[in-house]
């Protein structure tokens, strides 16, 4: 049997006639920046995460950049986030010649450990982003209050947590600002690359849509150096379709995480642990053991689909040497990188699929 990590296919083929039929509503209008498609994606998502605005951008590297700009994060600003992360969340703070500050992880969560981040606090701190790792949210309260304490801005990055919530509110809505990724993996993912800002700020609404095209809000009139950075209207014609789906698909990928979780009982990995304040989506699956490389190895050669999320901390990278980091500096976060291993998780998979992947772990582990 073949079990793919993802499989966006099936997912199509369900909504094939709605997408299809939306995308062809774009195509009879020949509006195909911004327009109406896009300011009707924004209202569904400002209304979804209970926010007063949304703002659609081109990816979800562009939504943080977008929002380390409209904060006024710039060269010498500090920027406290999480090592444990995809490059665009250190990236986007590099690329405005601020400094990212890591602080460890709970490694029961691996989202950003709260307790260590006062001791990080500077007088050249800006911001804290936290990120909602693998589809759960950060603890926010504690982070919400420093920001506070310290008049710092916070910086929700839900890139991989679209629908997930924190003691009933939804991701990217606690924060003063949070920020998604619609990348076609994503639990609600675009047919390209997409991505939103979400704010309960009237102020960050109106400058993050003038960034958001050049700093212009009369075309050819720049107040300010802003980017290319717009959502485009067949993307969020796809979008459209899919929100209304997103709650459903989330609900799938929790009872698969329960099933796996059952099935796993039995077997030397650590599954995941879900906060009791959080609504976890389980954008990824992610089990953890010591012999992970050889796991990997086993299920890969088995026709598993399995990825490792993340195999290098952004702290040990080359990009990121200049800050001086070394092996050590972060146990917790380097520990996760060797050890986790993301499994197939997407609504569609099937018990079958999922009793393969279990007796193929299991069968690592008989000969041992």
């Amino acid at each position: 049997m073949i079990v793919p990590l993802v499989d966006l296919k099936r997912q199509y083929r369900n909504i094939k006639d709605d997408v299809n039929g939306a995308i062809d509503q774009v195509l009879e209008s020949q509006c195909f920046i911004l327009g109406p498609k896009v300011e009707e994606f924004e209202s569904s998502m400002a209304d979804y995460t209970n926010v007063k605005g949304a703002i659609g951008v081109s990816s979800g590297t562009d939504a943080i950049l977008l929002a380390l700009m409209a904060v006024g994060v710039s060269a010498g600003d500090e920027v406290i986030t999480s090592a444990f992360t995809f490059g665009a969340t250190v990236g986007t703070i590099q690329r405005l010649g601020a400094v990212p500050v890591f602080v460890d992880i709970d490694p029961e969560s691996y989202n950003i450990n709260p307790e260590l981040i006062e001791g990080r606090i500077n007088e050249r701190t800006k911001a804290i982003e936290p990120v909602h790792i693998y589809g759960q949210c950060a603890d926010l309260d504690p982070i919400i209050n420093l920001a506070g304490k310290y008049n710092l801005k916070v910086i929700e990055d839900s890139a991989q947590a679209a629908g997930a919530e924190y003691k009933g509110k939804k991701a990217g809505s606690v924060g003063d600002l949070g920020c998604f990724s619609f990348f076609p993996s994503k639990n609600l993912g675009a047919y390209g690359d997409g991505g939103m800002i979400t704010t309960n700020s009237e102020e960050y609404i109106e400058k993050i849509k003038m960034l958001r095209v050049h700093g212009t809000k009369d075309r050819y009139f720049y107040s300010m150096v802003g980017i290319n950075g717009r959502l485009d209207a067949i993307q969020a014609a796809v979008l459209n379709v899919k929100l209304k789906h997103l709650d459903l698909w989330c609900n799938m990928r929790q009872e698969r995480a329960l099933y796996y979780n059952k099935k796993f009982e039995d077997v030397p990995v650590k599954v995941p642990k879900i906060d009791k304040y959080n609504k976890h989506i389980f954008h990824q699956y992610v089990i953890r053991c010591k012999e992970r490389d050889d796991l990997y190895d086993h299920l890969i050669e088995r026709d598993v689909g399995c990825a490792l999320y993340y195999p290098l901390p952004m702290h040990l990278q080359e990009s990121l040497r200049c800050y001086g980091y070394k092996e050590g500096d972060l146990p917790e976060t380097e520990t996760a990188a060797r050890e986790t291993l993301a499994l197939p998780m997407f609504p569609e998979l099937t018990e079958e699929e999922q009793d393969y992947v279990v007796n193929t772990i299991k069968g690592f582990y008989s000969k041992k």
